[in-house]
C-alpha cells in the first residue's frame, strides 16, 4: 500500500481507503460480521482512512467503525459527513446549532471526543455561499469537538468554491472513468492549495467493476435500483449519472484496455490514482474479498500512455455529452 497526504493535515493515508457507505445500507443485504471481516482485511492490507457519514444505515457505518478501532491497535483516520439528515434538506438548516447535534451525534456514534476530520454531506449549492456555516465548523474546531473540517460535494464548481474558505482540508467528489471533468480545472486548483482530494464512487456504483450485465438485480433498498433517476437522491450518484445500459456498452470497451494481470476494478482505481492530486479513492466493499481485489490497484505500475488516451477518447465520444455539462 502506498500512502498520500491529505491536504495540510500532515497525515498520510492509504491511496486506496474504503469507503463505508455500502456497510451501512442502501447497496443490498448486508450482514455485520461480514462487514466487520471486509474492514479488518482493509487494515491488515495497510488501510489506515475510512469514509463514512451520519447517514448511512441511520448511524450503522459509524458504529461499526467504532468497534473496528476498539478491536485494532492501528492508527485509523475516520472522516465523517454530516447535513443529510436534514429533512427537508434545505440550505436553511444549515444552521450551527444543528451542525453541531450532528457532530454530537457522530462523536458518541464512533466513541470519540474528537471527530477526525466532518465533510459537509453534498449540502445545497447556496450553502458553499454562506460563510457562516463554515463559521460554525471552526467554532467546533475551537471547541476541539472535530480536528478538521471538509466538504463532498456534487459539483465541480462547488467544490471550487469551498476550497476558498481557508481552513478547508478536503473535497471528495466523484472521479472515475466516466466522470473526467474534476481533471480539467478543480484537481489543478486542489494541488495549488494543498486541499486533499477524496475520489468517491471509483467503480460507478459497481458498474466498473466489470461483473455488472443486463439481466443483473438489484434488491428494492439498493439505490443502483431506486436511484437511477434521482428518486432519492442526486441521480449522478448512481451509475455516475449514465443510464444502466449506456454503461455497460462502454465498459465493454473498457475491457479491452484492461493490462495483464489486473482486474477492472483494479484498472479503474488505477486510472484515479494516475493523478497526483488526489489524494486516495474510496471503493467501497461488504466483502474481504472485494478489499483484497480494490488494494491490489496500489502496487501496479502506471498505467501506460496509450491505455490513459483511449480511456479519454472513450470518455470524449460515449460518456461526456451526459455529464460533463451537470456535474
Amino acid at each position: 500500500m502506498n500512502y498520500r497526504t491529505l491536504g495540510r493535515t500532515g497525515w498520510n493515508v492509504s491511496e486506496v481507503s474504503f469507503g463505508a457507505w455500502a456497510v451501512g445500507g442502501t447497496w443490498g443485504p448486508v450482514q455485520d460480521d461480514e462487514s466487520m471481516a471486509a474492514m479488518h482485511k482493509a487494515v491488515d492490507l495497510g488501510v489506515n482512512f475510512f469514509d463514512t457519514a451520519d447517514v448511512y444505515g441511520d448511524g450503522r457505518s459509524e458504529q461499526l467503525i467504532k468497534r473496528l478501532r476498539k478491536e485494532r491497535s492501528e492508527e485509523i483516520f475516520v472522516a465523517t459527513k454530516v447535513g443529510r439528515r436534514l429533512n427537508p434538506h434545505e440550505s436553511e438548516g444549515y444552521t450551527a446549532k444543528n451542525l453541531e447535534a450532528f457532530v454530537d451525534r457522530s462523536r458518541s456514534n464512533l466513541g470519540t471526543d474528537s471527530l477526525d476530520l466532518v465533510q459537509l454531506h453534498c449540502p445545497p449549492t447556496t450553502v458553499h455561499y454562506m460563510p457562516e456555516v463554515f463559521g460554525a465548523l471552526e467554532d467546533m474546531v475551537t471547541d476541539g469537538k472535530i480536528k478538521y473540517w471538509g466538504v463532498s460535494v456534487e459539483r465541480v464548481e462547488e467544490g471550487l468554491k469551498a476550497m476558498g474558505y481557508p481552513n478547508c482540508q478536503s473535497v471528495q467528489i466523484i472521479f472515475n472513468m466516466f466522470r473526467h471533468r474534476p481533471a480539467d480545472l478543480f484537481l489543478p486548483q486542489a494541488r495549488r492549495l494543498n486541499v486533499g482530494v477524496i475520489a468517491r464512487l471509483p467503480l460507478s456504483s459497481g458498474m466498473l467493476s466489470g461483473k455488472m450485465r443486463p439481466d443483473s438485480q438489484f434488491a428494492p433498498d439498493d439505490h443502483r435500483a431506486f436511484n437511477r433517476d434521482g428518486a432519492g437522491f442526486d441521480k449522478g450518484e448512481t451509475f455516475s449519472g449514465i443510464p444502466y445500459e449506456e454503461g455497460l456498452e462502454a465498459v465493454e470497451q473498457l475491457r479491452r484496455l484492461v493490462p495483464e494481470g489486473m482486474t477492472m476494478a483494479q484498472m479503474a482505481i488505477r486510472w484515479i490514482l494516475m493523478f497526483d492530486a488526489v489524494t486516495c479513492a474510496i471503493p467501497g466493499a461488504k466483502r474481504p474479498d472485494q478489499v483484497v481485489d480494490n488494494c491490489a490497484a496500489s502496487d501496479f505500475d502506471p498505467l501506460p500512455v496509450e491505455v490513459m488516451q483511449a480511456v479519454r477518447i472513450l470518455y470524449n465520444r460515449r460518456i461526456r455529452a451526459r455529464v460533463h455539462h451537470r456535474w
